[in-house]
């Protein structure tokens, strides 16, 4: 088995654990606020980053290098995991990844003010095609747009925004600032809002944000190593294999049926973030290559990302 087709593999096994990871989100949405289902899963996850921290012995402090880029990614993590488990829990599963999939558009187009970078007309169109999907999955002039489309829109907003942060700062700022800043954040934000939209969980229902947990972080270790044994053009359009899990289990689980607009506008959103992938693998054409480098997806918020975890094992790039 070659490498790149190796990790091709554990990629797809990783975002099929991720679709896993957002049944889960999806049930307990239909019985709690997002604000506690985030909450659980991130003080849940703790000890499993712990673990994953330990081993840093770089000397350094906590403090951040640049405090305002910083604030501004941790802000833009926590609005990514209250609006991409709101939208999780009140529409079907196929549209919201699909409006998630724009990301890789996204972390394109705010590169330019943040990055600096060039992109020429072709990535320039790919942007424009992809935004008119977008579109096709809304519907704006139609009656069902509400504000479960609203939160996957800003969900694939500020976790483009934070994917573009990272790769400005992340050679500057130690690993383990990027990673926990975020999730000690969530915990003591949304702890302090807990109590007025907390309602009692069976123990039931608390092994499921458990279980939430575990998907995140076992998936994020197959991304990993994904990532380590292939190329990035490789592992990347991987991610969209989670719109065949999105089908399956919304028509099994929860009697969701996908429109063809919906897939009609999710083709044409995948089709340009490959395209995207594809361009920024060629030599010259970007000096950022910022949806490449990115590597984590952009659902949940609640996870360390990716690429910061690779900067542990690999150094900075």
């Amino acid at each position: 088995m070659t490498s790149n087709l190796r990790g091709a593999l554990m990629a797809l096994a990783a975002f099929a654990i991720y679709s896993t990871h957002d049944v889960f989100v999806k049930f307990l949405g239909a019985h709690y606020s997002p604000v506690q289902i985030v909450f659980f899963s991130v003080l849940l996850g703790f000890p499993l980053v712990a673990l994953m921290l330990i081993g840093d012995r770089n000397d350094g402090n906590l403090r951040p290098r640049h405090p305002w880029w910083s604030l501004l990614r941790t802000c833009s993590t926590m609005i990514t995991g209250i609006s991409a488990f709101y939208a999780f829990s009140v529409l079907p599963l196929t549209q919201t990844y699909a409006i998630l999939f724009a990301a890789p558009l996204l972390i394109t187009l705010l590169a330019i003010p943040i990055l600096g970078e060039k992109v020429g007309i072709r990535r320039g169109m790919a942007i424009v095609v992809g935004l008119a999907g977008v579109m096709i999955v809304l519907r704006p002039t139609g009656s069902s747009l509400g504000l479960g489309h609203a939160a996957a829109l800003a969900a694939a907003v500020c976790s483009s925004l934070s994917s573009v942060i990272v790769r400005k700062i992340g050679n500057d700022e130690r690993s383990v600032v990027l990673l926990m800043f975020p999730m000690v954040a969530n915990f003591l934000v949304l702890g302090a809002v807990l109590p007025f939209v907390y309602e009692p969980m069976p123990i039931e229902h608390l092994g499921m944000v458990a279980v939430i947990a575990a998907c995140a972080f076992v998936a994020s270790l197959f991304v990993i190593a994904a990532y380590k044994s292939a190329e990035a053009v490789i592992v990347a359009p991987m991610q969209y294999s989670q719109m065949i899990w999105a089908t399956i289990f919304g028509y099994v689980i929860f009697s969701e049926s996908p429109d063809s607009l919906t897939l009609v506008g999710a083709g044409v959103i995948m089709s340009s973030g490959v395209y995207i992938v594809l361009r920024e693998s060629k030599g010259k054409v970007s000096k950022n290559s910022p949806v490449l480098r990115s590597r984590s997806r952009p659902e949940t918020g609640t996870q360390p990302r990716i690429s910061l975890l690779l900067q542990r094992t690999r150094g900075p790039k």
